[in-house]
């Protein structure tokens, strides 16, 4: 009896999952590129997000952390940021995930 429900224990535990499902942040990202344009804002970004081009500094505003990308597919991290700072970004091909 105690075998069966440490086998029924253990296979409950594998259907558990470990980690909470992926939700968008709850916030603003917003990006500077150059004086003569409007900042870029991104309210409550969800998955993978282009930066524009000639983008210069990122800023989340989120309430979690994100990382930005060197390519288009969210494949090749360079950095993370924190909720509350900034940072500068590559100005051509870059991209973020919440």
């Amino acid at each position: 009896m105690k075998r069966v429900f440490g086998v029924v224990l253990a296979a409950t535990a594998l259907l558990v999952p470990s980690s909470p499902a992926a939700q968008a942040a709850t916030g603003q990202v917003v990006v500077f590129s150059v004086e003569v344009t409007p900042l870029a804002t991104y309210d409550h970004p969800k998955g993978c997000q282009s930066l524009p081009e000639g983008a210069h500094v990122l800023a989340n505003l989120t309430d979690g952390d994100i990382t930005i990308y060197g390519d288009a597919a969210c494949f090749v991290p360079l950095v993370t940021v924190e909720k509350g700072y900034g940072t500068h970004v590559p100005p051509y091909g870059a991209t973020f995930k919440a």
